[in-house]
């Protein structure tokens, strides 16, 4: 097995998150064109697994009825081609009950992961479990169901989980950009993401534009993440999923030493598909653990010669297994998926702009559409009467826990503007903790309130 280049590594920043954003969860290897009508003529359907002669049948799987799919497909392929990330509104048919924020920080489930890194003593050992911390959020990126845009100002919170205080926020709506911060007694993890896209027609590119480091505190080493792009096939006709072929480099900026690990990309009769492979190579460039495994099962590691090969002695050693998950669930959610979306793992006195309090979002949880929907449509309606209301104040609209840096940092996708957490959730936390005078309420009974201007954005 001969090591992975480094020098085909991409260059980008940070990127968990920004795929759950406007096309992450909709849901290669065939190519078959559908017949039937002048519209479909020539699209691309294609067969996670593989098929040769299922093209037909394969388009008519998925969630769309067979008369809003042709309706859908007449209205999106003016947009072919063009970057849709905040251009189109959806129907809650293919929604889940959750945001991009709560997705962001469902990337936590294996933060155990980066636990051990820090208490490792072996700085090669160390880059091992924090490169499988990545690898693991592709099992819930899998999932064929998009989640809601944050409102601008929307936050969400979450604490009981691995001694985890996370915070996230949308600080932005044009372009639709978040930031987040989470810290335990191990590590920081800090992200500020957006997204750039391309529709194909019945699948979507998606480029991520953002930076992801994460702080282990015992050695002071600073890792960044550098992700490969993703592509989501199906959108509109089949089955909807999801592959990301290419590499991903995570770098040690404070030793230099990095992993490059490649994503295999599904190929005929779904060869390849999930499989990562690669190495940790020191400062020098030199190969001294090779990784394998499959990203929607495990990750194992095993100690190599400067050629890539094992060493004699030596075994495979697995470092990272998915957890058991519910079985028939609706939404494909892992254990821990549910936990991120209850109240479970809400702080004392949620803030009002929190996720789980949508109305819309709640309402698709409940299973009920059609109040979802006019949910979604009137928080829409007051984003934009909010956003006319600061322009008529010749205002901008401020984030509360995190502060423009004034860094535009340069990717392959695009320039991106980072956000650094400016601590204020952290001292709000502890004021809140040590006040005996504030009083437990139910959750549920808070209003939704994202907004700048407040009752404003109603006029």
């Amino acid at each position: 097995m001969a090591p992975t280049d480094p020098k085909q590594a991409a260059s980008a920043g940070g990127f968990f998150a920004s795929i759950a954003s406007t096309f992450s969860n909709f849901g290669t290897s065939v190519h078959k064109s559908v017949k039937g009508s002048t519209e479909q003529e020539g699209l691309e359907v294609i067969n996670p697994d593989g098929g040769t002669d299922d093209a037909v049948e394969e388009a008519q799987k998925g969630r769309w009825k067979q008369e809003d799919r042709d309706g859908y497909w007449k209205m999106m392929q003016k947009y072919i081609g063009s970057d849709i990330t905040s251009m189109v509104t959806l129907p809650v048919v293919i929604f889940e009950p959750m945001t991009m924020l709560q997705k962001m920080a469902e990337l936590m489930e294996y933060s155990h992961l980066l636990d051990e890194a820090d208490r490792c003593e072996d700085p090669h050992l160390r880059l091992v479990y924090a490169s499988s911390f990545f690898i693991s959020v592709y099992f819930a990126f899998q999932r064929t169901w998009k989640p809601f845009n944050p409102i601008l100002g929307e936050t969400y919170e979450m604490v009981n989980h691995g001694g985890i205080s996370f915070i996230a926020e949308q600080v932005s709506h044009h372009p639709p950009m978040s930031a987040a911060h989470a810290e335990n007694d191990h590590f920081t993890y800090d992200i500020t993401s957006k997204l750039k896209t391309k529709f194909l027609g019945n699948s979507v590119d998606v480029y991520p534009v953002g930076r992801t480091r994460v702080t282990l505190k015992g050695h002071g080493d600073v890792l960044e993440l550098v992700p490969p792009p993703t592509k989501v096939n199906n959108l509109i006709f089949g089955r909807t999923w999801v592959d990301s072929p290419g590499e991903m480099v995570l770098s040690n900026l404070t030793t230099g030493d990095k992993v490059v690990l490649y994503f295999q990309p599904c190929g005929w009769f779904g060869a390849g598909r999930y499989e990562v492979d690669g190495y940790v190579y020191n400062a020098a460039d030199e190969p001294q653990i090779l990784m394998t495994g499959k990203w929607n099962k495990a990750m194992s590691y095993q100690p190599c010669d400067s050629e890539g090969e094992p060493l004699p002695s030596t075994q495979m050693k697995e470092v990272w297994r998915v957890a058991d998950v519910p079985e028939g669930d609706k939404y494909q959610y892992t254990y821990f998926a549910h936990k991120i979306n209850s109240f479970d793992t809400a702080p004392k006195q949620l803030l009002a702009s929190d996720s789980r309090l949508r109305p819309d979002r709640y309402a698709l949880e409940k299973g009920d559409l059609s109040k979802s929907g006019s949910e979604k449509s009137s928080l829409e309606e007051r984003q934009r009467a909010e956003k006319r209301t600061r322009e008529a104040k010749g205002e901008q609209f401020i984030p509360k826990w995190f502060d423009f840096n004034g860094e535009v940092t340069t990717t392959p996708w695009g320039d991106l503007e980072v956000y650094d957490y400016n601590g204020k959730y952290t001292e709000q936390r502890e004021i809140v903790k040590n006040n005996d005078s504030i009083h437990e309420v139910d959750i549920q009974s808070i209003e939704f309130n994202p907004w700048q201007y407040g009752s404003v954005a109603e006029e």
